[in-house]
């Protein structure tokens, strides 16, 4: 079996124990579900998509907390006979730095603020759907020396990024980042002085006003 993806069609609670979707297809009892960066497992599966689903929450050692509407659902299979879909270890919440450095993953599906890393810890950022939203960063700490904020549209919108103090220690005159509303696009940044210096876009030509990045 290959993985399957639909999104939430209500927002969870840290606390919920079931989830609303939008289709049960790739559903099975006893399957992996990942949400941002949270995995669930399936308990069992309703009638109807309109029946919510109970899970177990948090489970490989992710963070059970609350996801917005719309926020993808990712679906595979735990190990059978035939394989499994998912690796043994969850990868997707550490990055490829010398030594355990956790990263965090949160959606977004309406405009406000970006929540920060927790200092010694990367982000990720997931701006959900296709309907342009606004975005606000505030400058990180000195403690955040180090620590990356990737932020990233899983459609295709104008999204804006503002950034309180500017990027790149540069004050105000780089402080919005606008995605392309033709593709799929990302902007990565890292935390240094009390500011987030921008590394480049990861995917596409998104543009920061006042600065050479895009």
């Amino acid at each position: 079996m290959a993985f399957t993806a639909t999104t939430l069609s209500s927002a969870i609670a840290r606390d919920d124990t079931t989830i609303l979707v939008a289709s049960l297809t790739g559903f099975a009892a006893n399957q992996l579900v990942r949400v941002d960066g949270e995995m669930m497992q399936i308990i069992s599966v309703p009638s109807a998509s309109t029946v919510p689903v109970p899970v177990l929450r948090g489970l490989q050692g992710t963070a059970q907390t609350a996801h917005p509407v719309s926020a993808r659902v990712i679906v595979g299979n735990t190990a059978t006979a035939t394989g499994t879909d998912w690796t043994e270890a969850p990868s997707w919440t550490r990055t490829p730095f010398a030594g355990p450095r956790i990263r965090t993953v949160t959606s977004y599906s309406a405009a406000g603020a970006i929540t920060l890393p927790s200092i010694g810890c990367d982000a990720v950022a997931i701006i959900n759907g296709t309907s342009a939203l606004a975005m606000t960063l505030a400058d990180p700490s000195t403690a955040q020396d180090g620590d990356v904020l990737t932020v990233i549209g899983n459609g295709k919108a104008a999204h804006t990024v503002t950034s309180a103090g500017g990027l790149g220690l540069v004050g105000g005159t780089a402080d919005v980042v606008t995605f392309s509303a033709t593709q799929g696009q990302a902007l990565q940044v890292m935390a240094c002085g009390g500011a987030w210096v921008g590394l480049g876009n990861v995917a596409g030509a998104a543009t920061v006003a006042g600065s050479g990045i895009g």
